[in-house]
């Protein structure tokens, strides 16, 4: 078999793949222009009879998604750039620092990605009970400035790798670790800092189970809380959760786009290189 065939064969697996991946957002586009009989009708059609762009006006209209929409960029910002920040300085400690039982509270962080969501509900609930934050964007917002364990793991690993001599020549030159953490570390881990924030992003503004928790005030509501008032006891209106999914997936989209360029360029050899 030749080299020609064997990129043919794999740039036609990959075009069956993105395919796949694709699928699901077309069809949740397809439905949100679909009229609401036409959207209920079965067999489904795949492309529809009347192509109606008003939904996504109707959609956004129907709830005060405008408010939910504020509410998830103020949520989903001041968490990531918590996440990262805070995860960040955690790596840089574990991985540039010796200090006694380093290895042992590496693990004992780790470990805490074991530990379900399920089971710290409660006492969570309860602890922000107790400061005054329900009803809040606070429980949202704070934890996230405690880093993560997996984005700390992401960010140690990458900065192992990393020569002791940079740090050596910075004390030399009469900077502190502050300094050295900020202008030298951080220029380095833009790659890393960039796909933790897109993974991170994905997973606050898809959140739904915390302001489900945390929240009962609607002027509080996130847009997945507000993208769930669609679904009635007895009935559910496909063609307006379609629409404000298919608007939720563009921020994503959007901020994959403007980072792949960081998330791709893991080369920083020229950076260590004596």
């Amino acid at each position: 078999m030749s080299q020609k065939t064997v990129k043919i064969g794999i740039y036609a697996l990959l075009a069956l793949l993105s395919v796949a991946f694709i699928f699901p957002l077309l069809w949740a586009f397809l439905t949100a222009v679909r009229s609401a009989a036409e959207a209920g009708a079965y067999p489904p059609k795949f492309l529809p009879n009347e192509w109606r762009f008003d939904n996504f006006a109707e959609a956004w209209q129907a709830q005060p998604f405008s408010r939910y929409l504020g509410n998830s960029v103020i949520v989903t910002t001041l968490s990531v750039c918590g996440m990262t920040l805070s995860s960040a300085i955690v790596a840089y400690g574990f991985s540039r620092y010796n200090f006694k039982g380093r290895e042992f509270f590496f693990l004992l962080l780790l470990s805490t990605m074991m530990v379900p969501w399920d089971v710290l509900v409660i006492p969570l609930y309860m602890q922000f009970n107790w400061f005054g934050w329900l009803d809040t964007l606070l429980p949202l917002i704070v934890p996230a400035f405690f880093g993560g364990a997996f984005y700390i793991f992401l960010m140690r690993q990458f900065l192992r790798g990393i020569p002791h001599d940079f740090e050596e020549s910075a004390y030399l030159d009469g900077a502190n670790d502050w300094q050295i953490f900020a202008r030298i570390f951080l220029p380095l881990m833009k790659p890393q800092l960039a796909l933790a924030a897109i993974m991170y992003m994905i997973v606050v503004w898809n959140d739904y189970l915390g302001p489900l928790v945390y929240i009962s005030n609607s002027d509080k509501f996130t847009l997945p809380i507000g993208l769930s008032l669609f679904k009635g006891a007895y009935t559910t209106d496909f063609t307006s959760i379609m629409a404000i999914t298919v608007l939720m997936t563009l921020p994503t989209i959007v901020a994959f786009f403007f980072g792949q360029k960081q998330i791709l360029n893991v080369n920083v050899s020229s950076g260590v290189k004596g």
